[in-house]
């Protein structure tokens, strides 16, 4: 619980009764959420929940049918999606969409493409920052990216938007196929994202390792909230770990 004393963080994003259609389908239904400056929080669902079309919906892939996304104190819900990665609403998309035929440095350097403003240094400045986050890349900095393993590949794409220099980050399913151990690896890396001050709204159906490294979090079933509060005190719900642990 927060300290009355203690200054409330500002939102940084905020999503208001989006709803969001596929054609005649709709996908979701009013989903709101906040997430804070500084905060790490999870949205949890099954397969088919809607997590990833919330996420293509704050990323502005997504046209919204209703609701709005307001992201760093203003409503950019008609902003084209390349605008809001500029402004630093920075998304490693599901499915690691990595350059296959670029190397690691170069993969990295798409990162930096809509920050055309600032310099090189500040460039290899942030990309010495990325292979000190992630070794294994600094290893590999001259492998092709589609010759990487995929937790390999995965630690490329978030490297990538952390080129970005991100005000929020959102990570969609970065578990998905990977070995648990790999797992285990990536979301402390997440977590050591965060702890520096990056803000993090992470997608994910892996319970145990989301919402024990997260400060709050939102359950998304059939394109509903239906549930949020403190992430530890969702791990130890019965209910929930019934549903997303299989701990009856």
């Amino acid at each position: 619980m927060t300290n009355s004393t203690e200054t409330p963080r500002r939102v940084l994003l905020e999503v208001r009764d989006v709803v969001a259609h596929y054609g005649r389908i709709q996908a979701l239904h009013g989903v709101s959420l906040v997430v804070h400056e500084g905060e790490l929080v999870t949205l949890l669902g099954s397969n088919g929940a809607g997590k990833t079309t919330i996420m293509r919906a704050i990323s502005g892939l997504l046209p919204l049918t209703s609701g709005s996304v307001w992201f760093d104190g203003r409503d950019v819900s008609r902003v084209k999606a390349h605008r809001r990665v500029s402004d630093g609403l920075i998304q490693a998309p599901e499915g690691r969409g990595v350059f296959p035929g670029m190397t690691v440095t170069e993969n990295l350097e798409m990162g930096c493409y809509g920050r055309k403003f600032e310099s090189r240094a500040a460039h290899r400045e942030r990309q010495d920052w990325v292979f000190e986050t992630f070794p294994r890349l600094a290893e590999r900095r001259n492998q092709m990216g589609g010759t990487l393993s995929g937790g390999e590949q995965q630690m490329l794409a978030i490297g990538r938007a952390l080129m970005a220099r991100p005000k929020v980050l959102l990570l969609d399913e970065p578990s998905m196929g990977l070995a648990p151990m790999v797992i285990s690896q990536i979301f402390k890396i997440i977590a050591e994202i965060n702890s520096t001050g990056t803000t993090v709204l992470l997608v994910e159906q892996n319970a145990q390792q989301a919402l024990s490294r997260s400060d709050r979090a939102y359950i998304l079933e059939t394109g509903e909230i239906t549930r949020t509060g403190d992430a530890r005190d969702l791990l130890a719900d019965d209910s929930i770990r019934a549903a997303y642990l299989g701990v009856a």
